[in-house]
């Protein structure tokens, strides 16, 4: 038991820091000129390419489910898509930094649908941990003399609940509960693609990569954010619950610090090295943590 443990925090963690990866690839994108439906169709189209070779070449997986399955797993593609379409939307509106502040309203969503529509009791140091954890993001966040789009944080707190929504449900919909997470991830990533395809109009409107730049976001789209990101999450979720999971992706825009100081040239302030503390002392409750959900 302890060894599927320490397993699902490693897999929570790697999720965390592979998925605050996005805007590293998205906005250089971005200032090329592409739109988000075209940018999220070439991150999950090479994903599912990259990802289904995987598993029928190397790791002899069969892809066979059940028209019941099917159905179940669609759903959860087309959610964790429209999640991934949200805030992709909300970096042309607000700061990625900001988005990715607000987005981690998530945990706080995820923990509230646990405890209201499953009975799941969290003991009292889940909680502080995810007091430390919100409390600790909004340090995080140096607002300038940025201001609020209304449209931008409406989009965020979207993917935010649609994100939410996923985390639970893989974890409670008992159909889905014994598939294997490389299966399940590349449905997921499969139907999820099908978002795109119908916002570009059946890929009219789809823009082309125009040089090996652009390209190569593509596939650290496909790679970083999604493919490791998702199938780390489902077995972190699996291993050790929504919840846990949910508090320790606060090292989502850890990550995305890092990128900007060592690769931006961005500084860091007390507030910041705080907020950095209070993340770290979340993170650290929840896996010290040994009530069982």
């Amino acid at each position: 038991m302890k060894t599927y443990t320490t397993k699902g925090y490693i897999n929570a963690i790697l999720a965390a820091v592979s998925y605050g990866t996005n805007p590293l690839f998205a906005l250089p994108m971005y200032s090329q000129g592409f739109g988000v439906n075209s940018v999220l169709f070439y991150r999950y189209l090479f994903a599912v390419l990259i990802y289904g070779l995987w598993l029928k070449l190397f790791k002899h997986t069969s892809f066979k489910i059940s028209l019941k399955e099917l159905v179940i797993l669609f759903v959860f593609g087309i959610i964790f898509s429209l999640s991934s379409v949200f805030l992709f939307g909300a970096f042309t509106y607000i700061p990625s930094g900001l988005a990715c502040t607000i987005l981690f309203a998530y945990p706080l969503i995820v923990a509230l649908i646990s405890r209201i529509f499953f009975k799941e009791r969290l003991p009292k140091i889940i909680w502080l941990a995810l007091c430390f954890v919100i409390f600790g993001i909004v340090l995080l966040y140096d607002g300038g003399t940025v201001s609020l789009n209304i449209k931008g944080v409406i989009l965020v707190l979207l993917s935010a609940f649609a994100y939410a929504i996923y985390m639970v449900g893989i974890k409670q919909v008992k159909t889905i509960r014994h598939i294997k997470p490389d299966k399940l991830t590349f449905y997921v990533m499969l139907f999820g693609l099908s978002v795109y395809i119908w916002n570009l109009k059946f890929c009219t409107e789809l823009q082309s990569l125009n040089s090996l730049f652009t390209l190569a976001c593509a596939f650290g789209l496909a790679i970083f954010p999604t493919i490791i990101s998702l199938e780390t999450i489902t077995f972190g979720i699996k291993f050790i619950g929504a919840t846990k999971t949910a508090i320790i992706g606060a090292l989502e825009p850890l990550t995305a610090l890092f990128f900007g100081v060592t690769l931006f040239g961005e500084t860091l302030s007390l507030k910041i090295f705080c907020g950095i503390g209070l993340i770290l002392s979340g993170v650290i409750l929840v896996i010290l943590n040994k009530n069982k959900n």
